[in-house]
């Protein structure tokens, strides 16, 4: 009896921790150690973000004037047309999702009206909270109508960015990142990304920083010179991936509609060939400070970014 009652006592505990795992739809999970990657990312015939996609952002908090810079060079750094930067850069990057998504639902008919105009990132516009209008402790539900405080006039993207002393509901927890609905009918979407410098570094800013726990390894060296910031891109760019490719739940996305992998988050911990547990990949290093990154930018920016799942191929494709 004593054993079937240790039994059952762990299989309860398999449950709590199960359950306590699933997340919503749309968010980067704590998972910077590869994970086995999906048989396949299936397009579920709904509305995919096309032509000039207007993003905004929102600053919640204290940043620094540098902190500024590095987040909006790499907004534009996302459509810049080449050679404005070396190979491989972030407007390659861009390019595979349209290559390997977008044209995709055009040729089905379903990216927008039929439309075949590749998506193009257009930065329209930035608002500062700095006073935290709605406090340092922020709930999910209160998302949308923050992000609507700075909404494209256009539909689009608002990125809500939040500095490191304000916590988010199920930040770090259980989260890295998250994309969600402002408005569908305006083809409105947000995405929300903190800095977790001092928050939660060792999940949601790796490789940058010694991992929570996994396999140990010495850090990389951040590209920017800021772990919270450079991870805060990492994550940026896997909400943006997700939002342009399933802006509401009914895009390209495998597993459950609730809690979907997508572009980027079927691919988690890998940057580079070669990418195994504990380890991004081999990737580009700076020679003048050691940094490694896998994308050239805007003003000479170097970036790291996530590999994207190719559904052609059901397998991660990095840019080094």
């Amino acid at each position: 009896m004593a054993k079937r009652n240790l039994l059952l006592l762990a299989l309860m505990a398999l449950a709590s921790s199960m359950a306590a795992a699933s997340v919503t739809s749309s968010t980067r999970k704590l998972m910077f150690l590869v994970q086995p990657q999906p048989n396949q990312l299936t397009y579920h015939n709904g509305a995919v973000l096309h032509g000039d996609i207007p993003i905004s952002v929102l600053w919640y908090g204290s940043f620094t004037a540098a902190q500024k810079a590095i987040v909006s060079d790499f907004l534009l750094s996302l459509s810049a047309a080449p050679p404005a930067s070396p190979a491989p850069s972030v407007s390659q990057w861009w390019s595979s999702i349209n290559q390997l998504y977008l044209s995709k639902a055009a040729a089905v008919g379903k990216n927008g009206a039929g439309s075949t105009k590749a998506a193009r990132v257009v930065l329209s516009g930035q608002v500062s909270d700095e006073a935290c209008s709605l406090g340092k402790s922020l709930k999910l539900s209160q998302l949308p109508a923050l992000a609507a405080k700075a909404r494209p006039a256009n539909g689009g993207i608002t990125l809500v960015l939040t500095a490191q002393d304000v916590g988010v509901e199920g930040f770090c927890m259980s989260r890295c990142g998250q994309h969600g609905t402002v408005d569908a009918k305006s083809g409105t979407a947000y995405v929300l990304a903190g800095n977790p410098a001092t928050q939660c570094a060792g999940q949601c800013a790796w490789p940058f920083h010694q991992p929570a726990s996994g396999p140990q390894a010495p850090p990389l060296v951040a590209p920017n010179g800021d772990v919270g910031i450079d991870g805060l891109i990492i994550n940026v760019a896997s909400m943006v991936a997700g939002a342009v490719t399933n802006p509401f739940g009914d895009g390209f996305y495998q597993g459950e509609r609730e809690a979907p992998l997508e572009a980027a988050t079927a691919c988690p911990g890998v940057y580079g060939k070669g990418a195994y547990p504990g380890n991004a990949g081999q990737l580009l290093v700076d020679g003048a400070t050691g940094a490694s990154y896998n994308a050239h930018g805007a003003h000479g920016r170097k970036y790291l970014l996530p590999a994207l799942f190719d559904p052609a191929t059901s397998a991660c494709s990095t840019l080094v």
